[in-house]
């Protein structure tokens, strides 16, 4: 196939995409019968949109209602104070009333109001447009967002149906964006941004709020989802710095066990604790966090450890302490939400005596270096999906990384299991209770493999942490296939790459499973399935 049978077949392809977006649910819109799965809507559905697998309680529970009451005394003082938002009297009222809460019904006020949306709007007047145009014409993102949409929030109501409004709304937002902060492009995780600012926000809002969290100085996402992931980097040692002066013992635990940062964390600082606490715990740190900053989620990522520092303590091995961090507080945080943000406050007193509540400011390479909204032809290689093999050098950086990570958790934790057996032969016994196995090494597992995914979904975590490392396993490349459109992300000229061949001869991901409830996610063919592993741990080929 030649070069313009190439360019022709990628062309058709994102245009056919972008029309089944267009075309939503109208009459002869191609969605396949799984991907509309039943549910009852009265006995499943939460105040937030959030579908639930078990029927909600048919009565309010007294303590619910009381605080829906209290929230109903709230809204009338919020009220007054959007009407007023830059009177004296409100900025000295905001901090204690964001900390309690922002009336849900007004969140979507509220939340444009500390972001300021309305000003970077009017000064962009048409640019969305302009940036949706582009994208239809030239996104090489388009198959990468496709998929992400038709699994991000599919619990929810709004984003339930394939091509809803929401979705639509959704792929619009992550298209336009990718032409528009060329240098991020489109990075997996930042899906799961947009798709909370959309619950709130219509699409043009949510674009510049989503811009507005990734350049302004006070939140400066740009460098996690920048090539290299160079903030993500630094928070994850400003994190460590925390524990070791705050919960040494703590520290010394997750050491001995071989629990790195980086196999819990991602998903608080990429996404901002998104599916990783419940959803209305989630709402509350994001007010917090519009109001005061990046700050807040490295004090947040304290405050959680050290709420649950005892149940923490207890559990031996690897994979339950990471299991307990990304599953068990997703479903039940153990504590109310106004005892949690009271304790987020104390901690960001507590981190701001120690100096510690700042993790400085960024480095050169994790600010923007390029204009906004300029736009540059997409390559050959670009349009068609083909990788050069060549590894720059922040790929070969971060590769290294997650590479030195892996191995100092997995030789902690040989040495943690030796220990242990050594100790039951000098009783008498067979062998050790030790979970870990060393031959399951989630970095370097992905890593060996040959994946298709660039940054892969942040979106797709299971149980383990291999998914959440997965974030950092497609640091290098290899070749895509000549006959697709690139389904990886970022696809300006200084993307992280997507695959990764280096050390592998099979392509063969190994994942250990210790929770059979829960679906476990295979990517095959770039379409994302799902399957139930009977045996707990098995060799995917």
């Amino acid at each position: 196939m030649n070069e313009g049978d190439l360019l022709k077949r990628s062309a058709e392809e994102r245009e056919k995409i972008f029309k089944r977006y267009e075309r939503g649910r109208e009459e002869g819109a191609e969605i396949d019968p799984w991907e509309d799965p039943g549910f009852e809507v009265y006995h499943a559905t939460d105040r937030y949109g959030f579908i639930h697998d078990k029927r909600l309680p048919s009565k309010v529970d007294p303590q619910e209602a009381k605080k829906l009451q209290i929230e109903l005394e709230r809204q009338k003082k919020w009220l007054k104070m959007l009407k007023n938002w830059d009177a004296p009297n409100v900025k000295e009222k905001l901090h204690s009333r964001v900390y309690k809460g922002i009336p849900n019904s007004l969140r979507t006020q509220a939340w444009c109001r500390l972001l300021n949306v309305e000003k970077v709007k009017k000064e962009h007047v048409g640019k969305y447009a302009d940036m949706m145009r582009l994208a239809r014409l030239h996104s090489t993102d388009a198959r990468q967002i496709d998929s992400d949409v038709n699994r991000q929030f599919r619990e929810h109501l709004h984003y339930r149906e394939r091509y809803s409004i929401k979705q639509q709304s959704l792929f619009n937002v992550l298209t336009a964006y990718a032409m528009y902060n060329s240098e991020v492009g489109y990075c997996q995780g930042m899906s799961g941004l947009a798709g909370v600012l959309l619950m709130y926000m219509d699409e043009e809002d949510a674009f510049w709020a989503m811009h507005i969290l990734l350049t302004d100085p006070k939140y400066a996402m740009h460098g996690l989802y920048k090539e290299g992931f160079p903030k993500l980097t630094r928070f994850l040692a400003h994190h460590d710095k925390i524990l070791g002066k705050f919960l040494p013992k703590l520290k010394k635990h997750f050491d001995k066990h071989g629990v790195d940062a980086i196999l819990y964390s991602l998903k608080w600082f990429f996404v901002c604790f998104v599916e990783r606490v419940p959803f209305n715990l989630c709402l509350r740190i994001w007010d917090v966090h519009l109001l005061d900053g990046e700050r807040v989620i490295t004090a947040m990522a304290f405050t959680i450890l050290k709420l649950h520092k005892r149940n923490l303590l207890k559990l031996n091995d690897m994979d339950s302490i990471v299991h307990y961090i990304q599953v068990k507080l997703f479903k039940d945080f153990s504590y109310d939400d106004d005892v949690v943000v009271h304790n987020l406050e104390k901690s960001m007193e507590e981190l701001k005596k120690a100096k510690l509540d700042h993790p400085g400011p960024p480095h050169k390479d994790e600010l923007p270096t390029r204009p906004f909204g300029i736009f540059k032809e997409p390559t050959f290689e670009q349009i068609v999906g083909i990788r050069t093999e060549q590894f720059t050098e922040k790929e070969k950086a971060t590769n290294q990384i997650v590479t030195l990570v892996s191995e100092a958790a997995r030789d902690s934790a040989e040495k943690e299991k030796e220990s242990q057996l050594s100790v039951g032969d000098s009783i008498g016994l067979a062998g050790s209770k030790f979970s870990f196995d060393p031959s399951i090494d989630d970095a370097s597992s992905l890593l060996d493999c040959d994946h298709t995914g660039s940054r892969r979904s942040l979106a797709d975590t299971s149980v383990t942490s291999t998914a959440d490392l997965s974030v950092f396993s497609t640091v290098t490349r290899s070749q895509a296939h000549e006959n697709s459109l690139d389904t990886h992300s970022n696809m300006s000229d200084n993307s992280v790459g997507g695959a990764s061949s280096v050390g592998s001869d099979t392509n063969r991901i190994r994942i250990k499973i210790d929770n059979d409830e829960l679906p476990t996610p295979l990517v095959e063919h770039g379409q994302i399935k799902h399957f139930r592993l009977e045996s707990p741990e098995y060799d995917l080929k």
